[in-house]
């Protein structure tokens, strides 16, 4: 939010410079997040002053240039070239003195210098509209009447304003300062109490309001939850002009457009008192009256930029008698109902609407309008006619209008200011400081809040309705802190703290080790959203609401409605990103969350924490040491590896392996203990990149972070003595059912074996029902053979192998290939 300094001191006597006005400012709570300068003309007309023509003759070398000596209320008159036909023995005109930098209305800035114009000195320049950025006209100098003394400087003479323009960082909470008189009792309750700078706020004065005879415009509000208080009233003989410079002034300080002196009217309300107001054409309010009503889902209304928008049933608009849409109610104005340079009478509209009413209609339509940022933040209803009046008076002096109807105010069911408990033992003990009572009663008073005493211990405080975030005794406290200033709390002598005993293991700590070996590996964190889009877990020509997905109703960006139930989905969007940037080769870690609804269970939301991997790619970067390009790309293999650098860093083993059960993955293993599932990675499946347009392959781990966390060992990992002996590899090439998984098979065969099989993995996979047989598949599948005390010898490798043989084919239907 934009505050100017200048607009400030309309309301408040300020003698401090405009830093120490934002220091202040940001003690308050109302953090200055920038503060810039701002001059009505580009550089001030710094280094112009009012210059006499004492003398003006031709030049000696040019027939088109004058050559002059100009009085600047210096000892010494200087000698100036000039080039414009107009300029005259006697005129008092605008001079730029050698090192003055202009700034024209078009073009870069420039300095003056002193030097030679064919061949006669210049010590400055006679200067016309358009080079001082004064204007556009370019006939001729500037003459001035002769009521100014030379060397008066130009900025006195065109009573140029600067000011200071602070950028303010406003919490949600603060619906109170959205506004410079709002800002302006903060500021001023500060000085009062901190700086010994008895200051008051002098608030606008409407005692000159006068309402009309005539009836006002008769209005119907259909639901008053929504629409608490509206006021309105007639305005005409209305001439539509340009704004005077004051006004102009304000509102470009902020950043605010002018338009014509009666939008600019509502606008400069709007940013004064923190209470937007709208203006209709009375000509074009068909039927005479106005309905403040909800139309049905996809009305169409053509709003004031041009746009045709299709509105929801759940906005509330402003129409006419006929139930034409002039207005959403709060947030933006109609193409048919504005002002223009014809109009003559208005309705003058100022209203409080419900806040959660505006923010959905704002977000829906991306129509973030400095009204709807009020109205959503809470505006308040008791400043409505104060605002109404204020506006209407405004309009009175600068466009000649006239009040003719009376004040209508639909207000059913007023809102008091709520009265507050505080007790002078609580307000010591929350801020830490020995405040007394007289100065926590100073304090609520200059942010105009009404204070009486109860008894000894405690006061009634009367919180204005603006400051709807104030409810409650320790928001009051806040209050108070707030302009006491966090730096006065004094800083005790000594600190106390709780010893808390993390976890063992510790899932931070972990967490940080596991990251770090990540990185080590030449892997790079990402992080992605937990919104995201529906459509990427659908199933084609799957509709309605997906079971057991968490959706949210996301006004920011309706195309995020839900929770992620997955984390595939966010590492290929990142690949996506990483390749339409030409990064092909990709080692991603991310550790995130699912969200996941179970309605029938005790606790029908859960939470998932997971770890994931993702591989595309290739392993190494290009060089002349790397070998054939199919033997550097990352590939299943790559992925295992790395889930398992995670699994044996924190010794976590005795796990099943099977076949990943997933639509997601086109091949794949889980690894899991019993039911609990520690990972699953593979080969992404064709219709998930398609999904994401991703054209290369990608190789995906999802470990549930959660499940191993509860597997971790409690005793430190330890090194383990490699065996004396040697170990031997078997290979078996295994057709089976497809029903059949490995884990199956592995399970058999350590049944078979259980004292010298240490290793059992499935190395390849192959289908097809040509050459196997309908309903079959090939496992290869190698077994490891190591014994502690002893060399093997072929013929106990051979036995032990035949025993695992005769068991796989007995028990599983297998069918050994040689």
């Amino acid at each position: 939010m934009k505050v100017s300094l200048n607009w400030l001191r309309q309301y408040l006597a300020i003698d401090l410079d405009p830093a120490a006005v934002g220091q202040i400012l940001t003690g308050t709570g109302l953090e200055v997040e920038g503060m810039e300068k701002i001059e009505s003309v580009p550089g001030g007309l710094a280094g112009l002053v009012v210059g006499h023509v004492v003398e003006c003759g031709k030049h000696p070398g040019a027939d088109r240039l004058s050559l002059t000596k100009v009085d600047i209320g210096r000892e010494e008159q200087v000698t100036i070239v000039c080039g414009a036909p107009n300029v005259a023995k006697g005129q008092y005109v605008i001079v730029a003195t050698v090192g003055a930098e202009l700034h024209p209305t078009a073009g870069e800035p420039f300095k003056i210098k002193k030097g030679k114009i064919r061949g006669e000195v210049s010590e400055g320049m006679i200067c016309a509209e358009d080079e001082i950025g004064l204007g556009a006209s370019h006939d001729g100098i500037i003459v001035l009447e002769k009521k100014y003394q030379p060397g008066t400087p130009a900025k006195e003479v065109y009573n140029l304003e600067e000011d200071h323009v602070y950028d303010i960082g406003l919490t949600p909470n603060r619906s109170d300062a959205t506004n410079h008189l709002g800002v302006a009792f903060d500021l001023a309750a500060a000085l009062n109490v901190l700086h010994d700078k008895p200051v008051h706020v002098k608030r606008p004065d409407v005692s000159s309001f006068r309402e009309g005879t005539a009836t006002a415009v008769p209005v119907s509000v259909q639901d008053p939850t929504q629409a608490p208080r509206y006021a309105g009233l007639t305005i005409e003989n209305l001439t539509v002009a340009p704004s005077p410079d004051w006004l102009r002034q304000r509102l470009l300080a902020i950043g605010v457009r002018p338009i014509n002196n009666v939008v600019d009217v509502t606008n400069y309300v709007l940013h004064e008192l923190g209470q937007p107001l709208h203006a209709f054409d009375l000509d074009k309010i068909a039927g005479g009256e106005i309905n403040v009503e909800k139309l049905p889902e996809g009305t169409k209304f053509l709003s004031l930029d041009g746009m045709e928008r299709s509105l929801s049933d759940d906005d509330l608009m402003i129409c006419d008698g006929n139930h034409a849409p002039m207005c959403i109610a709060g947030v933006f104005g109609g193409a048919n109902s504005g002002v223009t340079d014809a109009t003559t009478r208005i309705f003058l509209e100022a209203a409080h609407f419900e806040a959660g009413t505006t923010r959905r209609s704002s977000m829906r339509h991306t129509l973030r309008t400095d009204a709807a940022r009020v109205f959503e933040k809470g505006s308040d209803p008791n400043v409505t006619v104060y605002a109404l009046k204020r506006g209407a008076l405004l309009l009175k002096e600068l466009a000649g209008g006239k009040v003719t109807s009376k004040l209508f105010d639909h207000y059913p069911t007023p809102v008091k200011p709520l009265v507050i408990k505080v007790r002078d033992q609580k307000v010591r003990d929350v801020i830490g400081a020995d405040l007394a009572r007289a100065q926590v009663q100073s304090i609520l008073e200059s942010m105009d809040m009404t204070v009486t005493p109860l008894d000894d211990n405690a006061i009634a405080v009367s919180v204005p309705t603006n400051k709807t975030d104030v409810t409650r005794e320790i928001d009051v406290i806040e209050e108070i802190l707030r302009i006491y200033g966090f730096d006065n709390v004094p800083t005790p002598q000594e600190i106390t703290t709780a010893m808390i005993v993390a976890p063992n293991p510790d899932p931070n700590y972990i967490r940080e080790l596991t990251g770090d070996l990540l990185v080590a590996n030449g892997f790079h964190e990402m992080m992605a959203l937990s919104l995201d889009e529906s459509r990427h877990y659908r199933e084609e020509g799957e509709e309605g609401q997906l079971p057991g997905v968490v959706y949210i109703n996301n006004t920011s960006n309706v195309h995020l409605d839900v929770m992620r139930p997955g984390m595939l989905q966010s590492a290929l969007e990142a690949v996506a990103h990483n390749h339409n940037r030409q990064q092909q080769d990709l080692r991603l870690f991310e550790f995130g969350r699912t969200y996941h609804l179970d309605r029938e269970a005790k606790t029908p939301y859960r939470e998932v924490n997971h770890l994931t991997l993702t591989l595309t790619g290739r392993k190494q970067a290009e060089s002349w040491h790397v070998g054939a390009k199919g033997d550097n790309e990352a590939g299943f293999y790559t992925i295992k590896a790395a889930v398992e650098l995670v699994l044996q860093r924190f010794g976590v083993d005795n796990y099943r392996t099977s076949e990943v059960d997933s639509a997601d993955f086109q091949f794949g293993l889980r690894y899991h203990k019993g039911p609990m599932v520690l990972a699953d990675f593979g080969l992404v499946h064709a219709k998930q990149l398609t999904k994401r347009q991703v054209k290369s392959a990608v190789y995906f781990a999802d470990l549930n972070w959660d499940s191993i966390l509860k597997v971790l060992p409690k005793k430190p990992v330890r090194v383990k003595t490699p065996g004396k002996y040697p170990s031997l590899r078997r290979d078996l090439a295994l057709i089976v059912n497809k029903s059949v998984k490995f884990a199956e098979i592995e399970k058999v065969a350590r049944k078979a074996e259980k004292k010298i099989l240490t290793d059992v993995n499935l190395f390849d996979v192959y289908e097809n029902d040509d050459q196997l047989g309908a309903d079959k598949k090939s496992y290869a599948v190698s077994f490891q053979l190591e014994s502690d005390d002893k060399t093997l010898s072929e013929k106990e490798v051979d036995k032990t192998m035949r025993s695992i043989e005769g068991s796989l084919v007995k028990q599983l239907g297998a069918e050994v290939r040689r």
